[in-house]
Protein backbone atom coordinates (compact mmCIF):
# COMPACT_ATOMS: atom_id res chain seq x y z
CA UNK A 1 0.00 0.00 0.00
CA UNK A 2 1.24 3.48 -0.90
CA UNK A 3 0.61 6.29 1.58
CA UNK A 4 -0.25 9.59 -0.09
CA UNK A 5 0.53 12.96 1.46
CA UNK A 6 3.73 12.11 3.35
CA UNK A 7 5.96 13.19 0.49
CA UNK A 8 5.57 14.21 -3.15
CA UNK A 9 4.17 11.51 -5.42
CA UNK A 10 6.83 9.89 -7.62
CA UNK A 11 6.39 8.60 -11.17
CA UNK A 12 7.12 5.07 -9.88
CA UNK A 13 4.32 5.35 -7.31
CA UNK A 14 2.01 6.80 -9.94
CA UNK A 15 2.69 3.82 -12.19
CA UNK A 16 2.10 1.32 -9.39
CA UNK A 17 -1.23 2.87 -8.44
CA UNK A 18 -2.57 3.67 -11.90
CA UNK A 19 -1.29 0.78 -14.03
CA UNK A 20 -0.83 -1.96 -11.44
CA UNK A 21 -3.77 -1.20 -9.11
CA UNK A 22 -1.69 -0.68 -5.97
CA UNK A 23 -3.90 0.30 -3.02
CA UNK A 24 -3.50 3.69 -1.35
CA UNK A 25 -4.09 5.31 2.03
CA UNK A 26 -3.95 8.92 3.19
CA UNK A 27 -1.34 10.27 5.57
CA UNK A 28 -3.07 11.33 8.79
CA UNK A 29 -1.15 14.59 9.16
CA UNK A 30 -1.89 15.59 5.55
CA UNK A 31 -5.58 14.80 6.05
CA UNK A 32 -5.60 16.81 9.29
CA UNK A 33 -4.11 19.78 7.45
CA UNK A 34 -6.86 19.57 4.83
CA UNK A 35 -9.56 19.46 7.50
CA UNK A 36 -8.01 22.49 9.23
CA UNK A 37 -7.84 24.29 5.88
CA UNK A 38 -11.53 23.57 5.31
CA UNK A 39 -12.48 24.92 8.73
CA UNK A 40 -10.39 28.04 8.12
CA UNK A 41 -12.20 28.68 4.84
CA UNK A 42 -15.62 28.35 6.46
CA UNK A 43 -14.71 30.94 9.08
CA UNK A 44 -12.77 33.24 6.77
CA UNK A 45 -15.53 33.39 4.18
CA UNK A 46 -18.04 34.90 6.60
CA UNK A 47 -19.03 38.45 5.56
CA UNK A 48 -16.70 38.41 2.57
CA UNK A 49 -17.07 38.08 -1.18
CA UNK A 50 -15.01 35.11 -2.33
CA UNK A 51 -15.08 33.83 -5.88
CA UNK A 52 -16.94 30.60 -6.34
CA UNK A 53 -18.36 30.51 -2.83
CA UNK A 54 -20.89 33.31 -2.89
CA UNK A 55 -20.43 34.48 -6.48
CA UNK A 56 -21.19 33.05 -9.89
CA UNK A 57 -18.41 31.58 -11.99
CA UNK A 58 -16.23 32.93 -14.77
CA UNK A 59 -17.74 35.98 -16.45
CA UNK A 60 -20.76 35.70 -14.11
CA UNK A 61 -18.65 36.30 -11.02
CA UNK A 62 -20.23 39.72 -10.62
CA UNK A 63 -23.48 38.08 -9.50
CA UNK A 64 -23.75 37.54 -5.78
CA UNK A 65 -25.19 34.28 -4.49
CA UNK A 66 -27.25 34.08 -1.30
CA UNK A 67 -25.81 31.98 1.50
CA UNK A 68 -28.85 29.73 1.34
CA UNK A 69 -27.94 28.81 -2.26
CA UNK A 70 -24.27 27.94 -1.73
CA UNK A 71 -24.70 24.17 -1.80
CA UNK A 72 -26.98 24.26 -4.82
CA UNK A 73 -24.50 26.58 -6.55
CA UNK A 74 -21.82 23.88 -6.37
CA UNK A 75 -24.21 21.20 -7.59
CA UNK A 76 -25.34 23.40 -10.48
CA UNK A 77 -21.71 23.94 -11.44
CA UNK A 78 -20.98 20.22 -11.49
CA UNK A 79 -24.09 19.19 -13.40
CA UNK A 80 -23.94 21.99 -15.96
CA UNK A 81 -20.33 21.25 -16.86
CA UNK A 82 -20.92 17.54 -17.47
CA UNK A 83 -21.04 18.30 -21.17
CA UNK A 84 -18.23 16.11 -22.49
CA UNK A 85 -18.60 14.21 -25.74
CA UNK A 86 -16.81 11.53 -27.68
CA UNK A 87 -15.37 8.25 -26.47
CA UNK A 88 -15.02 7.33 -22.81
CA UNK A 89 -11.51 7.49 -21.44
CA UNK A 90 -10.07 4.02 -20.76
CA UNK A 91 -9.81 2.89 -17.15
CA UNK A 92 -6.07 3.48 -16.83
CA UNK A 93 -6.43 7.13 -17.78
CA UNK A 94 -9.36 7.64 -15.41
CA UNK A 95 -7.29 6.21 -12.56
CA UNK A 96 -4.58 8.69 -13.51
CA UNK A 97 -7.07 11.56 -13.40
CA UNK A 98 -8.41 10.51 -9.98
CA UNK A 99 -4.93 10.17 -8.52
CA UNK A 100 -3.78 13.51 -9.89
CA UNK A 101 -6.81 15.27 -8.43
CA UNK A 102 -6.42 13.59 -5.06
CA UNK A 103 -2.71 14.43 -4.91
CA UNK A 104 -3.23 18.15 -5.35
CA UNK A 105 -6.28 18.41 -3.06
CA UNK A 106 -4.35 16.56 -0.35
CA UNK A 107 -1.82 19.41 -0.23
CA UNK A 108 -4.34 21.33 1.84
CA UNK A 109 -4.87 24.57 -0.09
CA UNK A 110 -8.28 23.91 -1.65
CA UNK A 111 -10.63 24.16 1.33
CA UNK A 112 -12.52 20.97 0.54
CA UNK A 113 -14.39 18.83 3.03
CA UNK A 114 -12.47 15.72 4.12
CA UNK A 115 -15.08 13.47 2.51
CA UNK A 116 -13.79 14.51 -0.93
CA UNK A 117 -10.36 13.09 -0.14
CA UNK A 118 -11.57 9.85 1.37
CA UNK A 119 -14.05 9.33 -1.45
CA UNK A 120 -11.36 9.73 -4.10
CA UNK A 121 -9.26 7.22 -2.17
CA UNK A 122 -12.21 4.82 -2.08
CA UNK A 123 -12.77 5.18 -5.82
CA UNK A 124 -9.14 4.30 -6.57
CA UNK A 125 -9.04 1.36 -4.16
CA UNK A 126 -12.42 -0.05 -5.18
CA UNK A 127 -11.96 0.56 -8.90
CA UNK A 128 -14.98 2.86 -9.20
CA UNK A 129 -14.05 4.86 -12.28
CA UNK A 130 -16.25 7.78 -13.36
CA UNK A 131 -17.28 7.80 -17.01
CA UNK A 132 -15.26 10.66 -18.51
CA UNK A 133 -15.71 11.72 -22.13
CA UNK A 134 -12.56 12.65 -24.00
CA UNK A 135 -13.79 15.96 -25.45
CA UNK A 136 -14.56 19.10 -23.51
CA UNK A 137 -11.53 20.71 -21.90
CA UNK A 138 -9.81 23.82 -23.23
CA UNK A 139 -7.15 23.41 -20.56
CA UNK A 140 -7.52 26.71 -18.73
CA UNK A 141 -9.68 27.19 -15.71
CA UNK A 142 -8.47 23.64 -15.70
CA UNK A 143 -10.13 20.58 -17.16
CA UNK A 144 -13.58 21.77 -16.17
CA UNK A 145 -15.70 19.46 -18.29
CA UNK A 146 -13.75 16.26 -17.68
CA UNK A 147 -13.37 16.87 -13.94
CA UNK A 148 -17.06 17.75 -13.65
CA UNK A 149 -17.70 14.16 -14.70
CA UNK A 150 -15.55 13.07 -11.74
CA UNK A 151 -17.39 15.42 -9.40
CA UNK A 152 -20.76 14.15 -10.62
CA UNK A 153 -19.90 10.64 -9.45
CA UNK A 154 -18.51 11.96 -6.15
CA UNK A 155 -21.95 13.40 -5.37
CA UNK A 156 -23.51 10.04 -6.20
CA UNK A 157 -24.84 10.77 -9.67
CA UNK A 158 -23.95 9.70 -13.21
CA UNK A 159 -22.36 6.42 -14.27
CA UNK A 160 -19.10 4.67 -13.51
CA UNK A 161 -17.10 1.72 -14.78
CA UNK A 162 -16.46 -1.03 -12.27
CA UNK A 163 -14.80 -4.35 -13.05
CA UNK A 164 -15.33 -3.80 -16.76
CA UNK A 165 -19.02 -2.98 -16.48
CA UNK A 166 -20.75 0.43 -16.65
CA UNK A 167 -23.18 0.92 -13.76
CA UNK A 168 -25.25 3.68 -12.20
CA UNK A 169 -23.21 5.34 -9.49
CA UNK A 170 -26.02 5.15 -6.95
CA UNK A 171 -26.06 1.36 -7.34
CA UNK A 172 -22.30 1.17 -6.77
CA UNK A 173 -22.62 3.38 -3.69
CA UNK A 174 -25.25 1.08 -2.27
CA UNK A 175 -23.18 -2.02 -3.08
CA UNK A 176 -20.03 -0.67 -1.40
CA UNK A 177 -21.66 1.29 1.45
CA UNK A 178 -20.55 4.68 0.16
CA UNK A 179 -22.23 8.05 0.63
CA UNK A 180 -21.99 11.20 -1.52
CA UNK A 181 -19.39 13.78 -0.52
CA UNK A 182 -20.46 16.68 1.65
CA UNK A 183 -20.75 20.02 -0.12
CA UNK A 184 -20.08 22.87 2.27
CA UNK A 185 -18.29 25.76 0.58
CA UNK A 186 -16.46 25.19 -2.71
CA UNK A 187 -16.23 21.44 -3.18
CA UNK A 188 -17.60 21.54 -6.72
CA UNK A 189 -15.26 24.28 -7.89
CA UNK A 190 -12.22 22.77 -6.16
CA UNK A 191 -12.75 19.42 -7.84
CA UNK A 192 -13.31 20.66 -11.39
CA UNK A 193 -11.01 23.70 -11.40
CA UNK A 194 -7.61 22.10 -12.02
CA UNK A 195 -5.25 20.33 -14.38
CA UNK A 196 -5.80 16.75 -13.16
CA UNK A 197 -7.15 15.35 -16.43
CA UNK A 198 -4.31 16.56 -18.64
CA UNK A 199 -1.76 15.67 -15.94
CA UNK A 200 -3.11 12.19 -15.24
CA UNK A 201 -3.30 11.37 -18.94
CA UNK A 202 0.09 12.97 -19.48
CA UNK A 203 1.84 10.90 -16.82
CA UNK A 204 0.49 7.69 -18.36
CA UNK A 205 1.83 8.99 -21.67
CA UNK A 206 5.26 9.49 -20.12
CA UNK A 207 5.34 5.89 -18.85
CA UNK A 208 4.32 4.57 -22.28
CA UNK A 209 6.79 6.85 -24.09
CA UNK A 210 9.65 5.59 -21.92
CA UNK A 211 8.70 2.02 -22.84
CA UNK A 212 8.70 2.97 -26.52
CA UNK A 213 12.16 4.47 -26.12
CA UNK A 214 13.52 1.26 -24.58
CA UNK A 215 11.94 -0.81 -27.35
CA UNK A 216 13.37 1.48 -30.01
CA UNK A 217 16.90 1.14 -28.62
CA UNK A 218 16.50 -2.64 -28.45
CA UNK A 219 15.15 -2.80 -32.01
CA UNK A 220 18.05 -0.65 -33.17
CA UNK A 221 20.53 -3.02 -31.55
CA UNK A 222 18.92 -6.03 -33.19
CA UNK A 223 18.88 -4.51 -36.67
CA UNK A 224 22.56 -3.62 -36.28
CA UNK A 225 23.22 -7.26 -35.43
CA UNK A 226 21.17 -8.45 -38.40
CA UNK A 227 23.31 -6.45 -40.84
CA UNK A 228 26.60 -7.01 -38.94
CA UNK A 229 27.23 -3.32 -38.35
CA UNK A 230 30.49 -1.88 -37.10
CA UNK A 231 30.64 -0.94 -33.45
CA UNK A 232 32.19 2.50 -33.61
CA UNK A 233 28.96 4.50 -34.07
CA UNK A 234 27.89 3.69 -30.50
CA UNK A 235 31.42 3.69 -29.06
CA UNK A 236 32.07 5.78 -25.96
CA UNK A 237 34.92 7.93 -27.42
CA UNK A 238 32.74 8.97 -30.37
CA UNK A 239 29.66 9.84 -28.30
CA UNK A 240 31.44 11.44 -25.36
CA UNK A 241 32.77 14.23 -27.56
CA UNK A 242 29.12 15.27 -27.97
CA UNK A 243 27.88 16.87 -24.74
CA UNK A 244 24.23 15.80 -24.86
CA UNK A 245 23.11 13.61 -21.97
CA UNK A 246 20.53 11.71 -23.99
CA UNK A 247 22.90 10.78 -26.80
CA UNK A 248 25.45 9.45 -24.32
CA UNK A 249 22.75 7.45 -22.52
CA UNK A 250 21.52 5.84 -25.75
CA UNK A 251 25.05 4.91 -26.82
CA UNK A 252 25.78 3.49 -23.38
CA UNK A 253 22.60 1.41 -23.47
CA UNK A 254 23.51 0.09 -26.91
CA UNK A 255 26.97 -0.90 -25.69
CA UNK A 256 25.46 -2.76 -22.75
CA UNK A 257 22.88 -4.55 -24.88
CA UNK A 258 25.37 -5.51 -27.59
CA UNK A 259 28.11 -6.70 -25.27
CA UNK A 260 29.53 -10.05 -26.40
CA UNK A 261 27.58 -10.04 -29.65
CA UNK A 262 29.07 -12.23 -32.38
CA UNK A 263 27.27 -10.24 -35.07
CA UNK A 264 28.73 -6.77 -34.49
CA UNK A 265 32.08 -6.09 -36.17
CA UNK A 266 35.05 -3.92 -35.26
CA UNK A 267 36.24 -1.64 -38.01
CA UNK A 268 39.90 -2.48 -37.61
CA UNK A 269 39.15 -6.10 -38.46
CA UNK A 270 38.54 -5.08 -42.09
CA UNK A 271 39.55 -1.54 -42.93
CA UNK A 272 42.43 -0.73 -40.58
CA UNK A 273 44.63 -3.81 -40.59
CA UNK A 274 43.50 -5.66 -43.71
CA UNK A 275 42.89 -3.16 -46.48
CA UNK A 276 40.87 -4.76 -49.32
CA UNK A 277 42.63 -4.97 -52.67
CA UNK A 278 39.64 -4.15 -54.83
CA UNK A 279 38.89 -0.54 -55.75
CA UNK A 280 35.13 -0.82 -55.27
CA UNK A 281 34.08 -2.06 -51.86
CA UNK A 282 31.29 -4.61 -51.80
CA UNK A 283 30.72 -3.90 -48.11
CA UNK A 284 29.32 -0.57 -46.94
CA UNK A 285 32.02 1.47 -45.23
CA UNK A 286 29.35 3.18 -43.12
CA UNK A 287 25.79 2.11 -42.34
CA UNK A 288 22.69 4.05 -43.35
CA UNK A 289 21.67 6.84 -40.98
CA UNK A 290 18.74 4.87 -39.52
CA UNK A 291 21.30 2.37 -38.18
CA UNK A 292 24.35 4.57 -37.60
CA UNK A 293 22.74 7.66 -36.06
CA UNK A 294 20.57 6.01 -33.40
CA UNK A 295 22.25 7.81 -30.45
CA UNK A 296 21.88 11.17 -32.18
CA UNK A 297 18.20 10.53 -33.08
CA UNK A 298 16.94 8.81 -29.92
CA UNK A 299 19.08 10.97 -27.61
CA UNK A 300 16.87 14.06 -27.91
CA UNK A 301 13.81 11.81 -27.67
CA UNK A 302 15.04 10.56 -24.29
CA UNK A 303 15.95 14.05 -23.09
CA UNK A 304 12.49 15.32 -24.06
CA UNK A 305 10.67 12.51 -22.24
CA UNK A 306 12.82 12.92 -19.12
CA UNK A 307 12.24 16.67 -18.95
CA UNK A 308 8.50 16.26 -19.53
CA UNK A 309 8.35 13.67 -16.75
CA UNK A 310 9.75 16.17 -14.26
CA UNK A 311 7.35 18.90 -15.34
CA UNK A 312 4.31 16.65 -15.13
CA UNK A 313 5.19 15.10 -11.78
CA UNK A 314 5.76 18.65 -10.48
CA UNK A 315 2.32 19.60 -11.78
CA UNK A 316 0.74 16.62 -10.07
CA UNK A 317 2.37 17.66 -6.78
CA UNK A 318 1.27 21.29 -7.17
CA UNK A 319 -1.79 23.21 -6.10
CA UNK A 320 -3.57 23.88 -9.37
CA UNK A 321 -7.03 25.22 -8.63
CA UNK A 322 -8.40 28.70 -7.93
CA UNK A 323 -8.67 30.43 -5.56
CA UNK A 324 -5.97 29.14 -3.23
CA UNK A 325 -6.92 28.89 0.44
CA UNK A 326 -3.83 29.82 2.47
CA UNK A 327 -4.35 29.23 6.17
CA UNK A 328 -0.78 30.20 7.03
CA UNK A 329 -1.24 33.60 5.39
CA UNK A 330 -4.87 33.86 6.57
CA UNK A 331 -5.89 34.86 3.07
CA UNK A 332 -7.60 33.61 -0.06
CA UNK A 333 -5.55 34.27 -3.20
CA UNK A 334 -7.25 34.56 -6.60
CA UNK A 335 -5.14 33.68 -9.63
CA UNK A 336 -4.62 31.21 -12.46
CA UNK A 337 -2.87 28.09 -11.15
CA UNK A 338 -5.41 26.07 -13.14
CA UNK A 339 -3.79 27.12 -16.42
CA UNK A 340 -2.35 24.08 -18.21
CA UNK A 341 0.44 25.64 -20.27
CA UNK A 342 3.20 23.62 -18.61
CA UNK A 343 1.49 20.33 -19.39
CA UNK A 344 0.34 21.36 -22.86
CA UNK A 345 3.80 22.38 -24.02
CA UNK A 346 5.44 19.21 -22.67
CA UNK A 347 2.82 16.95 -24.23
CA UNK A 348 3.37 18.63 -27.60
CA UNK A 349 7.11 18.12 -27.24
CA UNK A 350 6.63 14.47 -26.29
CA UNK A 351 4.36 13.75 -29.24
CA UNK A 352 6.87 15.33 -31.62
CA UNK A 353 9.67 13.27 -30.05
CA UNK A 354 7.63 10.06 -30.20
CA UNK A 355 6.74 10.74 -33.82
CA UNK A 356 10.44 11.08 -34.55
CA UNK A 357 11.04 7.74 -32.82
CA UNK A 358 8.25 6.23 -34.91
CA UNK A 359 9.84 7.60 -38.08
CA UNK A 360 13.13 5.96 -37.16
CA UNK A 361 11.41 2.60 -36.63
CA UNK A 362 9.60 2.90 -39.97
CA UNK A 363 12.87 3.68 -41.77
CA UNK A 364 14.62 0.71 -40.15
CA UNK A 365 11.68 -1.44 -41.20
CA UNK A 366 11.99 -0.16 -44.75
CA UNK A 367 15.68 -1.05 -44.71
CA UNK A 368 14.89 -4.65 -43.76
CA UNK A 369 12.16 -4.99 -46.38
CA UNK A 370 14.18 -3.51 -49.25
CA UNK A 371 16.65 -6.14 -50.47
CA UNK A 372 18.49 -3.53 -52.57
CA UNK A 373 19.36 -1.66 -49.36
CA UNK A 374 20.21 -4.49 -46.96
CA UNK A 375 21.63 -6.91 -49.57
CA UNK A 376 21.12 -9.77 -47.11
CA UNK A 377 17.41 -10.56 -47.04
CA UNK A 378 14.81 -11.52 -49.65
CA UNK A 379 12.33 -8.79 -50.74
CA UNK A 380 9.89 -8.02 -47.91
CA UNK A 381 11.69 -10.78 -45.94
CA UNK A 382 9.57 -13.20 -47.92
CA UNK A 383 10.26 -16.69 -46.57
CA UNK A 384 7.98 -18.29 -49.17
CA UNK A 385 8.12 -18.34 -52.98
CA UNK A 386 8.99 -14.95 -54.49
CA UNK A 387 6.15 -13.61 -56.59
CA UNK A 388 3.70 -16.14 -55.18
CA UNK A 389 4.03 -15.16 -51.50
CA UNK A 390 4.26 -11.63 -50.12
CA UNK A 391 6.06 -11.65 -46.79
CA UNK A 392 5.65 -8.36 -44.91
CA UNK A 393 4.65 -6.30 -47.95
CA UNK A 394 1.14 -5.65 -46.64
CA UNK A 395 2.33 -4.88 -43.12
CA UNK A 396 4.63 -2.16 -44.42
CA UNK A 397 1.66 -0.23 -45.79
CA UNK A 398 0.20 -0.14 -42.27
CA UNK A 399 3.46 1.03 -40.72
CA UNK A 400 3.92 3.74 -43.35
CA UNK A 401 0.37 5.09 -43.17
CA UNK A 402 0.37 5.05 -39.35
CA UNK A 403 3.68 6.92 -39.24
CA UNK A 404 2.25 9.49 -41.65
CA UNK A 405 -0.76 9.95 -39.36
CA UNK A 406 1.63 10.64 -36.46
CA UNK A 407 3.40 13.28 -38.50
CA UNK A 408 0.12 15.14 -39.03
CA UNK A 409 -0.98 14.71 -35.40
CA UNK A 410 2.27 16.30 -34.23
CA UNK A 411 1.10 19.84 -34.98
CA UNK A 412 1.26 21.57 -31.56
CA UNK A 413 -1.96 22.29 -29.66
CA UNK A 414 0.01 24.70 -27.45
CA UNK A 415 -0.17 27.41 -30.13
CA UNK A 416 -3.82 26.75 -30.92
CA UNK A 417 -5.75 28.89 -28.45
CA UNK A 418 -9.36 29.90 -29.11
CA UNK A 419 -11.03 32.46 -26.87
CA UNK A 420 -14.23 31.29 -25.16
CA UNK A 421 -16.36 31.73 -22.03
CA UNK A 422 -17.57 35.19 -23.04
CA UNK A 423 -13.87 36.00 -23.68
CA UNK A 424 -13.10 35.51 -19.99
CA UNK A 425 -10.87 32.62 -21.06
CA UNK A 426 -9.17 34.60 -23.80
CA UNK A 427 -5.99 32.51 -24.00
CA UNK A 428 -6.15 28.83 -23.13
CA UNK A 429 -3.71 25.90 -23.10
CA UNK A 430 -5.64 23.08 -24.81
CA UNK A 431 -3.62 20.82 -22.50
CA UNK A 432 -6.04 17.90 -22.40
CA UNK A 433 -6.32 17.90 -26.18
CA UNK A 434 -2.54 17.84 -26.38
CA UNK A 435 -2.34 14.96 -23.89
CA UNK A 436 -5.00 12.93 -25.69
CA UNK A 437 -3.43 13.45 -29.12
CA UNK A 438 -0.07 12.46 -27.63
CA UNK A 439 -1.71 9.28 -26.38
CA UNK A 440 -2.89 8.56 -29.94
CA UNK A 441 0.62 9.14 -31.30
CA UNK A 442 2.04 6.77 -28.68
CA UNK A 443 -0.54 4.07 -29.42
CA UNK A 444 0.20 4.42 -33.14
CA UNK A 445 3.90 4.06 -32.46
CA UNK A 446 3.40 0.82 -30.57
CA UNK A 447 1.69 -0.55 -33.70
CA UNK A 448 4.57 0.54 -35.91
CA UNK A 449 7.24 -0.88 -33.62
CA UNK A 450 5.25 -4.13 -33.38
CA UNK A 451 5.47 -4.47 -37.17
CA UNK A 452 9.16 -3.58 -37.10
CA UNK A 453 9.87 -6.23 -34.45
CA UNK A 454 7.88 -8.71 -36.55
CA UNK A 455 10.30 -7.97 -39.39
CA UNK A 456 13.28 -8.31 -37.06
CA UNK A 457 12.13 -11.69 -35.77
CA UNK A 458 11.52 -12.89 -39.33
CA UNK A 459 14.97 -11.66 -40.41
CA UNK A 460 16.68 -13.49 -37.56
CA UNK A 461 14.72 -16.62 -38.46
CA UNK A 462 15.83 -16.37 -42.10
CA UNK A 463 19.50 -15.70 -41.31
CA UNK A 464 19.58 -18.26 -38.45
CA UNK A 465 21.69 -15.96 -36.29
CA UNK A 466 19.79 -16.18 -33.00
CA UNK A 467 22.69 -18.04 -31.35
CA UNK A 468 25.10 -15.30 -32.45
CA UNK A 469 23.19 -12.43 -30.84
CA UNK A 470 24.40 -10.70 -27.70
CA UNK A 471 23.08 -12.30 -24.49
CA UNK A 472 20.80 -9.30 -23.80
CA UNK A 473 19.34 -9.06 -27.30
CA UNK A 474 18.99 -12.85 -27.53
CA UNK A 475 16.96 -12.89 -24.31
CA UNK A 476 14.72 -10.13 -25.67
CA UNK A 477 14.35 -11.96 -29.00
CA UNK A 478 13.27 -15.16 -27.26
CA UNK A 479 10.76 -13.20 -25.14
CA UNK A 480 9.03 -11.37 -27.98
CA UNK A 481 9.05 -14.41 -30.26
CA UNK A 482 6.41 -15.90 -27.95
CA UNK A 483 3.90 -13.27 -29.10
CA UNK A 484 5.57 -12.01 -32.29
CA UNK A 485 6.19 -15.12 -34.40
CA UNK A 486 8.10 -14.89 -37.69
CA UNK A 487 5.99 -14.33 -40.80
CA UNK A 488 6.28 -17.45 -42.93
CA UNK A 489 2.89 -17.98 -44.60
CA UNK A 490 0.51 -15.48 -46.17
CA UNK A 491 -2.00 -15.14 -43.34
CA UNK A 492 -3.90 -12.13 -41.91
CA UNK A 493 -1.61 -10.14 -39.63
CA UNK A 494 -4.03 -7.61 -38.11
CA UNK A 495 -4.72 -9.55 -34.91
CA UNK A 496 -1.04 -10.41 -34.51
CA UNK A 497 -0.03 -6.74 -34.83
CA UNK A 498 -2.63 -5.55 -32.32
CA UNK A 499 -1.81 -8.36 -29.89
CA UNK A 500 1.91 -7.58 -30.15
CA UNK A 501 1.30 -3.86 -29.51
CA UNK A 502 -0.66 -4.69 -26.34
CA UNK A 503 2.07 -7.01 -25.03
CA UNK A 504 4.85 -4.53 -25.77
CA UNK A 505 3.28 -1.83 -23.58
CA UNK A 506 3.80 -3.89 -20.43
CA UNK A 507 6.88 -5.88 -21.38
CA UNK A 508 9.58 -5.91 -18.72
CA UNK A 509 13.13 -6.10 -20.05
Amino acid sequence: MIVLGKQPLSIAEFEQIVLHNEAISLDESALAKCISNHEFLKKFSENKIIYGINTGFGPMAQYRIDDSQRVDLQRNLIRSHCSGSGNLLPDSLVRGVLLSRLTTLLLGYSGVHGSVLTQLMNFINLGILPNIREHGSVGASGDLVQLAQVALVLIGEGRSSHEGKIEETKDLFEKHGLAPIEIVAREGLAIINGTAAMTGIGLVNIIRAKQLYRLAVMASCLINEIVSSFDDHFAQPLNDVKKHKGQRAVASMMRDLLKDSHCIRQRDSIYYNNIPDHSVFTDKVQEYYSLRCVPQILGPVLDTIDYAEQILIDESNSVNDNPIISEEHEYVFHGGNFHGDYVSLEMDKVKIAVTRLCMLMERQLNFLLNDHLNQKLPPFINLGKLGFNFGLQGAQFTATSTTAENQTLSFPMYVHSISCNKDNQDIVSMGSNSALITRKVIDNSFEVIAIHLMAIVTSIEYLKIHNHLAPATQKFYKTIKEFIPPVIEDLPLSDKINNAARHLKDLNF
